[in-house]
C-alpha cells in the first residue's frame, strides 16, 4: 500500500501524470514487491514450488485486481469529486484528496481480493 500511494502521489502531484495511469504504474510497482515478500516472509512454506509458475498465477491475480482497483478507483474518484468541489476551493487540493481516498478505496478492496485469491491458488501448500 505505501508502494503504491508514494508513487501515485509522486507521479500525479510531482510530475502531473493523469491519475489512472499513475495509478496503474504504482499499482505494478507494488505487485512486484508483493510478490518477493509474500514469497519470502508471508506464505515462506510456498518456496518448495517453483518460483517461475507462481509468478505466472501472481501476475494472473494481479491482474484481474488491477481491473477491480481501476473500476474502484474510476467510480470512487467521479463520484465524490463534485462533494470535494463544493468543500475545497482549492483545485489541486480537490485532486489529491479525491483521487488518494479514492486510491485507498481502492487498494483495501483489492486487498481482499489478492490474499485470498493468492492464498488459495499463488502460494497454497500442497
Amino acid at each position: 500500500m505505501i508502494t503504491h500511494m508514494t508513487l501515485f502521489n509522486v507521479l500525479m502531484l510531482g510530475l502531473h501524470v493523469d491519475p489512472r495511469l499513475a495509478n496503474a504504474i504504482g499499482f505494478c510497482a507494488a505487485v512486484v514487491q508483493n510478490f518477493t515478500l509474500n514469497r519470502l516472509w508471508t506464505f515462506p512454506e510456498s518456496r518448495e514450488r517453483r518460483a517461475g509458475a507462481q509468478l505466472g498465477q501472481f501476475t494472473t491475480v494481479s491482474v484481474i485486481g488491477l481491473a477491480i482497483n481501476s473500476a474502484v478507483f474510476w467510480t470512487v474518484s467521479h463520484l465524490m469529486e463534485p462533494m470535494w468541489s463544493a468543500l475545497i476551493a482549492e483545485p489541486t487540493l480537490v485532486k489529491a484528496i479525491n483521487n488518494n481516498l479514492a486510491l485507498a478505496m481502492a487498494i483495501l478492496v483489492v486487498l481482499f481480493w489478492n490474499f485470498t485469491a493468492n492464498r488459495l491458488w499463488t502460494f497454497r501448500h500442497r
